[in-house]
């Protein structure tokens, strides 16, 4: 035995002498005061098989620590079959070895299709010094799957105990569902309830994230609470991953929730190692925004954020779209098809256009200031989702009015009530574009309009997107009856809902054994949300004013992984006055716009140069005015589009100058056999090897595990020892609900196909989590045969 000394280190894999009993080091870490915290597990008889944590100058002062020198054991036999100890052991410190190089060793091995370009995030990661990276892919292509198999690779190199994901409220379950059972990465949801639980167990002056290694929470929780700042600025983690993280860039105009949740980012982004920004539209148009992001990854990247190139941020994001990497698509993402479905408008909707188009305010539109549209044609947006948003938009305005007491307001109260009057003339059996609806979705007996949807077919549900949630309530208060639906079968999801609530309606949508047939959302739920499980249908009921929002509706639906071919609606109304049917123009040409964009492009912003659904807005009403007012022709649009995206290739100059270490776009993909390594192994497979594992344990005799194996299916079931259940407490309560969890059994397979079925079965019912777990060594009770094996032997 020597004394730890500088010729010796103290590293993962050595056997070390402390307060007078032996320990073995599993890993490393780090304090912010820059000293090492030695995770051990015990050797010796009073400590065998615990976990402890010793921080290294403490133990210095407190006796010292010395190492076990290799070079003084004794040679003993082997007398296990086949050398099988042996074997466990010298397999068990090859798999507690990290590596070094910049391939893959186990991320890639994940529960999942294998495609080539998931791959290259990480690998252009961990070319890095710090892996900190931005992940802009497009809508539907696995940003969830490519964050996973990173994360794995950085937990193999020992990078990676402590995690944290930030996310939207109504993804906080598909996040963790998904990192468990394709990677078994354990996610403790801290949404409104699990903060509460965690609340209870701790004192009061304690920071709740310390308590979980691995959790997952919404931004808008963090940022609403002061008090989480504090307990931020003293948590540290080794990964933080921040999804959806447009929305934690800074904006030059930017107020409220966005610049708090900016602040919150910035703040985040210097608590942790590794960095890992997620995000299908990754900038803003302007070069701070997205400079904003890469300074969160590098503070050093960018000294100007106005006058940047490509060299400044290279190696630090990425973007594909569907066109770049569709050659890798053997199934699983057919293409979209396009329906346009008209119907006239009613006598009512024809006296609304007309009083609408004729309308003159004294008040309000001589307030208009800079390039805010006019009230007027706020009013048809409104009127174009319904009248009933309209109405809430001209009552609303009403009640600002009567405060001013003016005769100018007083005049356009008249106004506005007179067009309110009008609208309530407007019943559901006049509302023209919600008849249509009923038709497209009634059996097809004598109705050529039906699309053959059935509400008994729990595999075809329908997703309905509005953007006002007055005419959100209006579909749900009267779609039921209309249809002969039941109450449970509509559900609705909009921002005003909990985040519980939020995660319980996505769920329920994606269960097959939900009830559910008839999602009604607004546009919260166009953002990362998976409903293409139990859906391929999606109709708009009212037509975004912007491309951007065109993509992420769509994407809800036409994402990798769904099975049928999606069919998008959009539903429009004609109408015979002329003003009215000019500005309906504009909308058609949107429509189109999408179907070029999602055919050749990819990225809407490219074609347009607006790059925030706001700024789209903006356009398509100050071209709806133009055309009103005579100005220009009803291609305005298209030709505001061009004039702007011409003048905005700033970052079009970025991804087309493509620096050496990022992948170049519609060239052959790598291999994966030049990408990721074999580690060396005396096991054929996992299976084999923790098939032998567990059963050798099951001999020690304090270790009660009982070893159920399938060598057909290479399946593993194991009942559960006292001292792996209480390293399983500290889970996710979710992985432990299952009826053989709960009974005591564990079910490990290494069949990746056995897996991705066990994730489609789980899609059958409400809140249900994988029974069969993903048998690789990254499971926690892998994790645990393995530090057992390392112990098994004595100095």
């Amino acid at each position: 035995m020597t004394t730890h000394s500088s010729t010796q280190p103290l590293a993962p894999g050595s056997r070390i002498q402390v307060r007078d009993e032996e320990w073995l080091i599993h890993r490393i870490d780090r304090t912010s005061t820059h000293d090492s915290i030695l995770a051990v597990i015990g050797l010796s008889p009073l400590v065998e098989g615990k976990e402890a944590r010793f921080i290294e100058g403490i133990e210095k002062k407190n006796g010292g620590i010395e190492i076990i020198d290799p070079r003084n054991t004794k040679a003993v036999s082997d007398s296990s079959p086949y050398y099988r100890e042996s074997r466990l052991v010298l397999e068990s410190h090859i798999r507690a070895s990290s590596p070094n190089d910049t391939t893959l060793h186990l991320g890639h091995r994940g529960a999942m299709d294998v495609l080539p370009y998931q791959l290259d995030p990480a690998l252009l990661a961990l070319k890095q010094p710090r892996q900190r990276i931005l992940i802009a892919d497009a809508v539907g292509l696995g940003k969830t799957i490519e964050c996973g198999i990173l994360l794995s690779e950085l937990i193999k190199r020992g990078k990676g105990r402590r995690i944290l994901v930030i996310t939207v409220k109504s993804m906080l379950t598909q996040f963790q569902k998904e990192l468990w059972s394709r990677f078994t990465l354990p996610l403790t949801r801290l949404d409104s309830a699990g903060l509460q639980r965690v609340r209870r167990k701790i004192p009061t002056n304690h920071n709740p994230f310390h308590y979980f290694d691995k959790s997952i929470i919404s931004i808008d929780t963090l940022k609403q609470d002061g008090e989480y700042r504090t307990h931020l600025e003293n948590a540290w983690w080794d990964i933080i991953v921040i999804d959806e993280a447009h929305n934690v860039a800074e904006r030059g105009n930017s107020r409220g929730g966005s610049s708090l949740r900016a602040r919150t980012a910035k703040l985040l982004a210097s608590r942790s190692d590794s960095l890992i920004l997620l995000s299908a539209t990754p900038h803003d148009g302007k070069r701070e925004s997205f400079a904003s992001l890469m300074n969160m990854l590098n503070p050093t990247a960018i000294k100007n954020p106005k006058d940047y190139g490509p060299d400044d941020i290279d190696g630090l994001f990425i973007r594909r779209f569907k066109k770049d990497v569709k050659d890798q698509f053997s199934e699983n993402f057919p293409e979209r098809v396009v329906y346009t479905p008209r119907t006239p408008a009613s006598a009512q909707e024809e006296a609304a256009y007309e009083q609408l188009a004729n309308l003159q305010f004294a008040d309000l539109d001589q307030r208009r200031t800079g390039a805010k549209a006019l009230f007027r044609i706020l009013l048809e947006k409104a009127l174009f989702s319904s009248p009933a948003a309209c109405i809430s938009t001209i009552t609303e305005r009403i009640k600002r009015l009567e405060k001013k007491q003016t005769p100018e307001a007083d005049s356009d109260i008249e106004a506005l009530k007179s067009l309110r009057n009008t609208l309530e003339e407007i019943t559901p059996a006049h509302f023209s574009k919600y008849q249509h609806l009923l038709k497209l979705l009634t059996p097809p007996t004598n109705n050529s309009d039906s699309i053959s949807w059935s509400p008994r077919n729990p595999k075809d549900r329908l997703v309905i997107f509005t953007e006002r949630i007055d005419t959100l309530k209006f579909l749900e208060a009267h779609l039921p009856k209309a249809l002969k639906l039941k109450e449970k079968q509509i559900a609705i999801l909009h921002g005003g809902m909990s985040d519980i609530d939020q995660q319980e309606t996505v769920e329920k949508f994606g269960a097959e054994d939900s009830p559910v047939r008839v999602l009604i959302a607004s546009d919260v739920a166009s953002e990362g949300i998976n409903l293409h499980h139990q859906s391929h249908r999606l109709i708009h009921f009212d037509i975004p004013w912007s491309l951007l929002t065109f993509q992420q509706r769509n994407g809800r639906v036409d994402r990798y992984g769904q099975t049928e071919q999606p069919e998008i609606y959009y539903l429009l109304t004609d109408s015979d006055h002329p003003k009215i049917r000019g500005d309906q123009r504009i909308l058609e040409l949107l429509i189109e716009k999408d179907a070029e964009v999602q055919n050749n492009i990819g990225d809407p912003s490219e074609f347009t140069g607006y790059h925030t659904t706001e700024e789209e807005e903006e356009a398509v009403a100050k071209a709806i005015e133009s055309v009103q007012s005579g100005e220009a022709p009803e291609n305005a649009l298209e030709g505001t589009f061009s004039q702007s995206a011409s003048e905005d290739d700033w970052f079009n100059d970025l991804l087309n100058a493509t620096p050496p270490s990022t992948p170049e776009p519609n060239t052959p993909e790598p291999t994966t056999e030049k990408t990721t390594s074999q580690n060396p192994s005396l096991y054929h497979n996992d299976y084999l090897w923790a098939k032998e594992g567990f059963n050798t344990l099951k001999t020690q005799n304090n270790i009660a595990i009982k070893v159920e194996t399938d060598d057909a299916s290479e399946t593993l079931n194991i009942s559960i020892p006292a001292d792996l259940r209480r390293r399983l407490k500290k889970l996710p309560s979710e992985i432990l609900k299952t009826a053989d969890a709960e009974a005591g059994i564990l079910s490990l397979t290494s069949n990746r196909n056995a897996i991705n079925q066990e994730i489609i079965r789980c899609r059958a019912e409400e809140g249900l989590w994988t029974r069969i777990h993903l048998l690789w060594e990254q499971h926690p009770a892998l994790i645990w045969m393995q530090n057992k094996l390392l112990s098994r032997f004595a100095r």
